[in-house]
């Protein structure tokens, strides 16, 4: 017989004066609604909470936990988006008392084991990018662009202010680029203009130039790129970005394939974010807090948000009078757990690990791109760095079957699928990235799957996934008109 409970709703299973916790009477002088809320809501009924014991609320979860695909215990392969295996280690210092527990209004004469820790990865960073200056307080990648940009707007303002040079109001970004470039841009100000790509998947050099000029302000630039290829025009694109005033930003998504190997300040580029939830070891996804610091040129510095940590002497601190700073970004010193993770990481490889970690990771992508390439094409070149973008559109030209049919076909076998449909500029795509922290054993299991898959019936493939609780929602509809509470009547 089924067990019910495990696919009820937590209101569902609610009984009427359960408890799960006897708490003591409160001590706290009782005060009417009305002191508290707001008129309309003091005379709302209270919202119905669900009511019951402890071992349904721990079964609930834990049911919930196993409908879960995590990368403690799948294969994750979303390229672009480095969904790997991190050490726990990290996790269990990040959570010290003496870390964890720190206050951000405590004087800054109790935090100087965080600062000193904060200040030396604003170092580690600005050495592994080739840049001068730091920010730790971006809060995700995304955040990062944004106040690069903001940066950088507000370095072209005060020089037209002490030069009189036109204002400039344009960002180019390339077609393969992550959607958030084209988005930071627009929500910094910018006018976001599309750079065509090659069909060898390079910026295309006579587009860039037919539409640069002095009102560009920024090129943002992805290398390695979204389908897994270096842009090794990438010195030349910075020359005529720099010809014409403008600033070339590094997107640091695809950091991982080049750590230690390659600093996008010694190949032209001012201004770069990282996104450590990714790249170094902080977790990455589900929700939660992330990192994007940046890293800029020093012409660029004395704008970066305010605070950053300064070294005084022995001592550590807050440095807050920075006149010409874009102001803060992100609440006191950023989201500090995720850069705590990061710190623990970087100090763990140390510069030859590093640089062992992007060697694993390109490694693992091209086996992979190797066992699969003769069954679903690769249209960007025989090698990648730390991914590669696959096309499933012969197979659905030949037999009805799409990209999203094998994805979805994939969490019947227990692999998660690869991102699909990104970028744009590959049809059918199937955006596959292993990471470095995979094992010969897992890729061959997910080639060997992934190629019978391409050998089972379309009818199977286009209702797959079989084995999940739900099959195929309706993602658009999802997207756009989501439902994020519970309602009885629904």
């Amino acid at each position: 017989m089924r067990n019910e409970q495990a696919t009820q709703l937590i209101f569902e299973l609610s009984k009427s004066g359960r408890r799960g916790a006897n708490l003591p009477a409160s001590d706290v002088p009782a005060r009417p609604l009305s002191e508290l809320l707001p008129g309309e809501h003091a005379a709302a009924a209270p919202p119905p909470l669900p009511e019951l014991a402890e071992p349904d609320v721990v079964r609930h979860f834990t049911n919930l936990s196993t409908k879960n695909m995590s990368v403690d215990t799948h294969f994750y392969p979303l390229g672009s988006c480095t969904m790997k295996y991190n050490a726990k280690r990290n996790e269990r210092i990040a959570a010290f008392g003496g870390l964890a527990n720190l206050h951000p209004y405590q004087h800054e004469d109790t935090l100087q084991g965080l600062l000193q820790l904060l200040y030396e990865l604003q170092g580690m960073l600005s050495e592994i990018s080739g840049l001068d200056a730091v920010s730790l307080q971006p809060a995700a990648g995304a955040h990062g662009e944004l106040t690069a940009l903001m940066v950088a707007a507000a370095f072209f303002r005060d020089r037209a202010e002490s030069t009189g040079e036109p204002k400039r109001t344009k960002v180019l970004t390339p077609d393969s680029s992550h959607g958030t470039n084209p988005a930071s841009a627009a929500v910094a100000g910018f006018e976001a203009v599309t750079v065509r790509s090659t069909p060898q998947g390079f910026v295309d050099l006579d587009d860039l130039r037919a539409k640069l000029d002095r009102q560009t302000a920024v090129f943002m630039i992805t290398n390695p790129n979204t389908l897994g290829l270096f842009d090794r025009q990438v010195r030349e694109i910075a020359d005529l970005v720099h010809e014409q005033g403008g600033l070339l930003y590094l997107d640091g998504a695809n950091m991982n394939a080049i750590l230690g190997i390659a600093r996008p300040g010694d190949f032209g580029a001012d201004m770069m974010h990282y996104n450590p939830h990714k790249t170094f070891s902080g977790p990455h996804g589900g929700g939660g807090p992330g990192a994007g610091p940046i890293a800029v040129r020093a012409a660029l510095e004395p704008y970066l948000p305010s605070p950053v940590v300064e070294k005084d002497g022995d001592r550590y601190r807050l440095a807050y009078n920075r006149p010409k700073s874009i102001g803060r970004v992100r609440s006191f010193f950023g989201n500090t757990g995720v850069l705590v993770r990061a710190y623990c990481y970087l100090r763990t490889h140390g510069p030859d690990g590093l640089r062992r970690v992007s060697e694993n990771a390109v490694l693992n992508a091209n086996y992979l791109l190797a066992k699969v390439k003769d069954r679903l094409s690769v249209p960007h070149g025989e090698r990648c760095m730390h991914e590669f973008v696959a096309s499933a559109a012969k197979v659905k030209a030949q037999r009805g079957v799409s990209a999203m049919d094998i994805a979805k076909r994939l969490l019947d076998y227990g692999f998660h699928a690869p991102t699909v449909y990104f970028p744009l500029v590959v049809k059918e795509a199937m955006m596959i990235e292993p990471t470095e922290t995979e094992s010969k054993e897992t890729l061959d299991a997910f080639a060997e799957t992934l190629l019978a898959i391409l050998d089972e019936s379309p009818e199977t493939l286009h209702a797959a996934p079989h084995t999940t609780p739900i099959s195929r929602p309706d993602e658009v509809r999802a997207a756009r008109s989501a439902v994020v509470k519970w309602s009885a009547a629904v």
